[in-house]
């Protein structure tokens, strides 16, 4: 069934997610924030999970932001959409409405 999404079993889950941690973290660790597909729902919760992995494991937040109906942005304070204002330099920051 090709395009057909299937679910993950237990273990291939936490085996993407453990991919996900540290190939996501390197690269926000590296940059301070890092772009990822989402296609699907369970895409947007796994990512969502790994960004609170990440926040627990290095103690300050990492904030996730949907850029589009595809993709995620995973960044550190300071790493977010600006404002529309040109002259604040305030990171957002806060929900974002998704949910895992």
């Amino acid at each position: 069934m090709e395009g057909v999404s299937t679910p993950l079993t237990d273990d291939e889950e936490q085996r993407m997610r453990a991919m996900l941690f540290g190939e996501l973290g390197n690269e926000i660790a590296d940059r301070g924030w890092v772009r990822f597909p989402a296609y699907e729902p369970e895409d947007r919760r796994r990512l969502i999970d790994v960004a609170h992995r990440l926040s627990s494991h290095w103690g300050q937040q990492v904030f996730v932001e949907a850029e589009d109906q595809c993709r995620l942005k995973l960044y550190l304070a300071g790493y977010g959409t600006q404002s529309a204002d040109p002259t604040s330099r305030r990171p957002r920051t806060g929900s974002t409405g998704w949910t895992a």
